[in-house]
């Protein structure tokens, strides 16, 4: 009788870390892009969430995305002007910073700023972000939950007890403070509460054209005509270059 293979032991840690290699091909597929778009945006993003920036992705299948990896797309481009592989694209490097991406696409601009600029999505704040306002729950019954949460309720900070099967908040309650940062228990409460604040937003900071190597800083409104560090591992980045 053959054995079961029901039971099986699968080991989750055989994945293979891309390493130089994977570097490598980012820098080619990067410096490909350089050649085959006629704009660069560089863009940051506000309480990122993976979903809504995949949505943003399948609406610009045209286009390519890079998020990630600053030291690695800067070192594509050049990180300084002598090492630059098209005229000013340093100057995105250098402002690689952060929480931020490149987009290469061949969409008219106004089409590019009008589109992010209304793409703004509400969302559930996260641990660590700061209150926008103050959330404050008066005493009495709170019948959207059911009588098998309010262990957990209590759990979070919630003064709670059930009356008669009703989940029943004892007292006056401060959920959060505008301007504190929010604790993973106030975070979790708020969601309970289908209260958002939060908003996924993606900001245009800088744009660069490849037909005569126009930078354009949108932070300061400044525009260089031909003229003139992220987040990764840093122990290969050098070979690289």
């Amino acid at each position: 009788m053959p054995k079961t293979k029901r039971f099986q032991k699968i080991s989750l840690t055989q994945t293979k870390k891309k390493g130089l290699s994977g570097k490598q091909q980012l820098v080619e597929d990067i410096r490909s892009c350089v050649e085959k778009y006629s704009h660069l945006y560089l863009f940051s993003v506000q309480n990122m969430r993976n979903n809504k920036l995949k949505f943003i992705r399948n609406e610009w299948k045209d286009s390519r995305f890079f998020l990630g990896k600053n030291r690695v797309i800067a070192i594509a481009l050049g990180r300084t002007k002598e090492a630059e592989t098209n005229e000013n694209l340093h100057e995105i490097s250098k402002r690689l910073k952060g929480q931020c991406g490149i987009l290469f696409t061949n969409r008219a601009k106004e089409e590019v700023f009008k589109y992010f600029s209304k793409h703004v999505e509400s969302d559930y704040a996260r641990s660590g972000n700061i209150a926008t306002e103050t959330v404050t729950l008066q005493p009495g019954p709170l019948e959207q939950f059911p009588f098998n949460m309010e262990p957990y309720l209590r759990q979070l900070g919630l003064p709670t007890t059930l009356q008669k099967g009703v989940v029943t908040l004892l007292k006056e309650h401060t959920v959060c403070k505008e301007g504190n940062v929010l604790t993973p228990e106030e975070a979790r409460l708020l969601k309970l509460l289908c209260i958002h604040q939060a908003e996924f937003k993606v900001t245009i900071e800088a744009v660069w054209q490849k037909e005569d190597g126009a930078f354009e800083d949108i932070g300061d409104g400044r525009m260089l005509e031909k003229g003139e560090d992220g987040n990764d591992d840093e122990s290969d980045d050098e070979n690289m270059e």
